[in-house]
């Protein structure tokens, strides 16, 4: 059973507190922001549209930068895959029946499986001897942008927009949180386009920080009681 009965009787799903992997996740995501930068002089992490010269330059001076990036995104992909697993079975809990609940699964799993191995590449061109080779490397830094770029906005909209439609539509938090959800939902499905057309690479960001902040407040208001009279 995946619930206990609270002291009124009413039941409890059991398992951890949504909002505890959404912010582990956002805090291991966002600390890489600090060893992206560009810093007195060092450079910074190079954009899709870069020279190759670019790309491989930062790759031969701040192997160390990327190494640990890689290994944040990595521990990052663990907490998002945890959150995905409860909002799925919390939502089954609940009541919700709805193909969403698979869906977003789908979403958060996909998302949490493309982090892992673009993180695993981004760790594997740390490796001076990885950084010589220009084409390689060139090579493994486009396949990791399409993998942690529209690789992980595109399934990550569907996980948002999974558990928004169908936590919306059962009335089990705000509206405002379901409408914003399906927004981020659309920007995220919508920014597969970076890989046509440059100018929608904002889409991307547009769906990662705004969604990092949605999974939060998601974790608080999605409840975990049940009451029994609603219980087959």
């Amino acid at each position: 059973m995946r619930f206990s009965e609270t002291q009124t009787g009413d039941l409890r799903h059991r398992g951890p507190p949504l909002w505890l992997p959404a912010i582990s996740f956002a805090l291991l995501f966002n600390a890489v922001l600090y060893f992206v930068r560009g810093l007195n002089g060092a450079p910074s992490y190079p954009q899709p549209w870069e020279l190759p010269a670019v790309i491989v330059d930062f790759f031969q001076a701040r192997p160390s930068a990327a190494m640990i990036c890689g290994a944040l995104q990595f521990g990052a992909a663990v907490p998002l895959g945890i959150y995905s697993a409860v909002a799925a079975s919390r939502l089954r809990f609940l009541g919700v029946q709805a193909a969403g609940t698979n869906i977003a699964f789908f979403g958060g799993v996909a998302t949490s499986m493309n982090m892992m191995v673009a993180s695993s590449i981004l760790w594997a061109m740390s490796f001076p001897e990885i950084a010589e080779n220009v084409a390689l490397t060139e090579a493994l830094y486009r396949l990791e942008f399409a993998l942690g770029g529209p690789g992980f906005s595109v399934p990550f909209g569907v996980l948002i927009a999974g558990i928004a439609v169908t936590a919306g539509l059962a009335r089990l938090f705000p509206k405002w949180l379901f409408i914003s959800g399906l927004a981020l939902g659309i920007v995220g499905g919508l920014s597969w386009l970076d890989m046509l057309v440059p100018q929608a690479l904002p889409l991307i960001p547009l769906t990662r920080f705004p969604g990092f902040l949605w999974l939060i407040l998601a974790g608080f208001s999605l409840p975990d009681v049940r009451r029994r009279a609603g219980v087959a």
